[in-house]
């Protein structure tokens, strides 16, 4: 019995479908893609629909122009990379161990050293032993074959006990192959021997022969051969015959939740955007609960017309697949801070976090969907603006009242249970009680009365204030007169003096009485810069 089982993943003209597999609205079209430099510019890569029509890969721009109905692409490098990534992504779902097969494998008819790069996308993996997982050789091609069409991409799988005879199958067929151990021959006779990959001196020298397929290449005997063409066609031979050994170099596949679109004219409107966004989203959230993760994190990346760049950012306060729920956030994202140009590319970078389940009590009141909770915090953003809404954060400052918004987040006790969160809520309610009443936002008073205190206080004193000390007497809020019956302070604070908004206030503790005979106790600020007094709070 064989040591090993390979199963090979082709993709061909994967240019066409690196372009195609997010643009849903294409996929129904015949669509050409160009390579090289204008006016010199062919056709690298082509779908099916094109080829129905007559287009041919090494076709020149002006022979693909005159085909009406023919959409022309420009080739995306940066669009290849980031579809060979989720290509290498849904092969690792089956095997760890996986090596890259294009190399070699060029577009046809290229026309320059710049312009051969890889035409196809192929990856071989070693299956032995993944029987118990994912059934037969037929059912793991099948199951395969689906994986790779969810992510927008049409495939050959080949299976077969031999590394190169998998190979070659899978870059000759449309569909699924499996080849039983001991028929490699059988099943690429009749493959051409361009499948060989040789140089035009070989290929000439066979097609002198009359050899066209590899297994009449195979029938050849093996010490003429090798005595009329070289050592080499002792290898020729052997992979012709599925007999040819190697050994499996394999690639690690790196895991980033990253998609990117390059839009052939630049978008200007947003519910152009949002479309391509849809397919991008659907891909990431799949590839993320394939994983059985989900999405923390949605950053999207925009370069703009004119070399700029725009770059807006998502955080649910729950990690979550919900694709409806992910496209309206950044819907009401982009719309709040929408792009200064025309967008020329799209690159949308997701990071993965764990799934949260809440388990609710059999009698606990069903609370609200924290999707819910995201998009209304999205609208208020849209609404009143970014730094007034969330969650109120305390800021390393002396100064009064000086707090600023952070982004909510729904953060919960691990390793306390309900009923024990309640009993320590209620300890704390019962055990503590609140020294003041904030006012917020601080009442402007107008004082009535001032004395001067300067008269009372020490020659050092004094000195140390530089102005008069004024006491208050009395002062009105606007609705009520207060009376001063003591008074406590002043007590100098300030801060930031290094910055525009610096600041510097003294602070009274003030016990007054107010119109109606009732005593208060009240804390009063004066903004020495504008010599503005406001009422911050009362003490219980």
């Amino acid at each position: 019995m064989s040591q090993g089982l390979y199963a090979c993943a082709w993709a061909a003209e994967f240019p066409a479908q690196a372009l195609l597999r997010l643009r849903t609205d294409w996929q129904t079209e015949p669509a050409v893609v160009l390579d090289g430099r204008a006016p010199e510019e062919w056709v690298c890569s082509l779908n099916r629909l094109a080829t129905r029509m007559g287009a041919v890969a090494g076709m020149t721009r002006l022979e693909a122009e005159s085909m009406l109905g023919l959409r022309l692409l420009k080739r995306s490098a940066e669009s290849e990379a980031a579809a060979r990534a989720v290509f290498l992504e849904c092969a690792a779902k089956f095997s760890p161990r996986i090596e890259d097969a294009c190399a070699g494998d060029t577009c046809a008819d290229a026309r320059s050293d710049e312009a051969r790069r890889p035409a196809v996308c192929a990856f071989v993996l070693d299956i032995a032993g993944t029987e118990r997982l994912f059934g037969p050789p037929m059912q793991f091609a099948e199951r395969l074959r689906n994986e790779l069409a969810a992510s927008g991409f049409r495939a050959s799988v080949a299976v077969s006990a031999n590394y190169h005879a998998a190979r070659m199958k899978a870059a000759s067929i449309h569909g699924i192959a499996v080849i039983p151990e001991g028929a490699e021959a059988d099943a690429l006779a009749k493959l051409p021997i361009t499948a060989l990959d040789l140089d035009e001196e070989h290929m000439a020298t066979f097609a002198l022969w009359g050899i066209g397929t590899l297994g009449e290449l195979a029938a050849l005997p093996e010490a003429e051969l090798v005595a009329r063409v070289g050592p080499q066609a002792q290898r020729w031979r052997a992979l012709a015959r599925g007999e040819a050994e190697h050994t499996l170099a394999p690639i690690e596949a790196e895991f980033a939740l990253d998609e990117f679109c390059e839009f052939e004219t630049p978008v200007e409107q947003i519910d152009s955007l949002l479309f391509v966004g849809a397919r991008m989203i659907d891909c990431l959230a799949a590839r993320a609960a394939g994983r059985a993760l989900a999405l923390r994190v949605l950053k999207a990346e925009m370069r703009l017309e004119g070399g700029g760049s725009h770059c807006v950012t998502i955080r649910p306060a729950v990690a979550t697949t919900d694709r409806r729920f992910l496209l309206k956030l950044l819907q009401l994202e982009i719309g709040t801070h929408p792009p200064k140009a025309a967008v020329v590319s799209f690159t949308l970078r997701a990071e993965a976090g764990q799934q949260s389940k809440v388990q609710l009590g059999l009698f606990a009141p069903q609370t609200p969907e924290p999707s819910r909770l995201d998009v209304t915090l999205a609208r208020l953003r849209a609404m009143v603006g970014e730094e007034r809404v969330g969650s109120p954060v305390l800021e390393d400052t002396h100064r009064a009242g000086g707090f600023h918004m952070k982004g909510f987040a729904i953060t919960d006790l691990k390793g306390e249970t309900r009923s024990a969160r309640g009993k320590r809520d209620a300890d704390m309610a019962t055990s503590q009680r609140m020294a003041l009443r904030r006012v917020r936002p601080p009442r402007h008073v107008r004082m009535m009365s001032l004395q001067t205190l300067t008269a009372s206080f020490p020659r050092k004193a004094v000195e140390r204030m530089g102005q008069p000390a004024m006491r208050p007497v009395a002062f009105s809020d606007g609705e009520n007169r207060y009376e001063v019956a003591a008074a406590y302070g002043p007590w100098k604070t300030s801060g930031c003096w290094w910055a525009l908004d610096g600041w510097d206030s003294e602070e009274w503790d003030v016990l007054a009485t107010t119109n109606d005979g009732a005593t208060v106790a009240c804390l009063l600020t004066r903004d020495c810069a504008r010599n503005a007094w406001q009422l911050e709070a009362f003490y219980d």
